[in-house]
């Protein structure tokens, strides 16, 4: 003869064991059972297999059983109760899939095997959904990541940019001089520098500005430390001397 009450207390030591403080006796009244023996709840979480580990803000259920005079030859009672995030819906669900399990496992200790069954649910229903949102977010921040475009600067092409830009404003610079100073003999000529220092570019530089307010042109204003670089002297009387060398030739032309 089957002795139904000593299997039921190895059952119970042995969830103990295994399960520790997710494993505890509760009063019958709390139970939602109808029964008057002893009762006991197992806290089941859902858990990631790729984490091995619980899952962050996870669905949580208790599962509320009672053995019944002849357990494990019949099945046990069972009650299920969310803990966080679990519809009732969901529970009525996953209480129709274990006691089929029990039904099946009619004769031996079925409850850690019941329990197991439970997290593989919980699991697949509620861990999925936390992997497609994760998905999403993760989609989402690579929509987020501008890409830059254009051509990257390097040491070279930022040298490059300054030799044009040095040579564009030493033509600039040229232009400002009037017809006067690219005609005179070479001994007269004054250097860039020279002219500016003349006070003769105030005047210049006034009709310039008055040029630019009708042309909606960006000024351009020099300081004295702008002709001091070397490079761009030479630039200016090379410029200088072409203008100079043009206008004698036109002249020559004339006569």
């Amino acid at each position: 003869m089957t002795d139904f009450k000593q299997e039921q207390d190895m059952e119970i030591e042995a969830l103990e064991a295994i399960l520790m403080d997710e494993f505890k006796e509760i009063h019958s009244g709390e139970s939602g059972l109808s029964t008057s023996n002893r009762c006991f709840q197992i806290k089941v979480v859902a858990q990631d297999d790729d984490t091995d580990g619980p899952i962050t803000n996870p669905a949580q259920l208790a599962l509320i059983f009672s053995h019944t005079e002849r357990y494990p030859d019949e099945p046990p009672l069972l009650n299920l109760k969310s803990l966080q995030g679990i519809h009732s819906e969901d529970l009525r669900i996953l209480k129709e899939k274990l006691l089929l399990e029990a039904s099946e496992n009619l004769g031996m200790a079925m409850i850690y095997t019941l329990v197991t069954s439970a997290k593989e649910w919980l699991s697949d229903r509620f861990c999925q959904d936390s992997v497609d949102e994760s998905t999403e977010a993760e989609e989402a921040a690579k929509d987020d990541i501008v890409i830059p475009h254009g051509e990257p600067v390097t040491v070279e092409t930022f040298l490059a940019w300054r030799e044009r830009f040095e040579a564009e404003l030493a033509l600039e610079r040229a232009k400002l001089m009037p017809e006067s100073v690219l005609t005179a003999p070479k001994e007269k000529k004054l250097s860039g520098r020279q002219w500016f220092e003349s006070g003769r570019a105030k005047g210049v530089a006034a009709a310039v500005n008055e040029e630019s307010d009708v042309e909606d042109e960006e000024d351009i204003d020099f300081d004295e430390d702008d002709f001091e670089d070397d490079e761009e002297e030479d630039m200016l009387e090379h410029y200088l001397a072409e203008k100079s060398d043009s206008s004698a030739h036109s002249s020559s032309r004339a006569s």
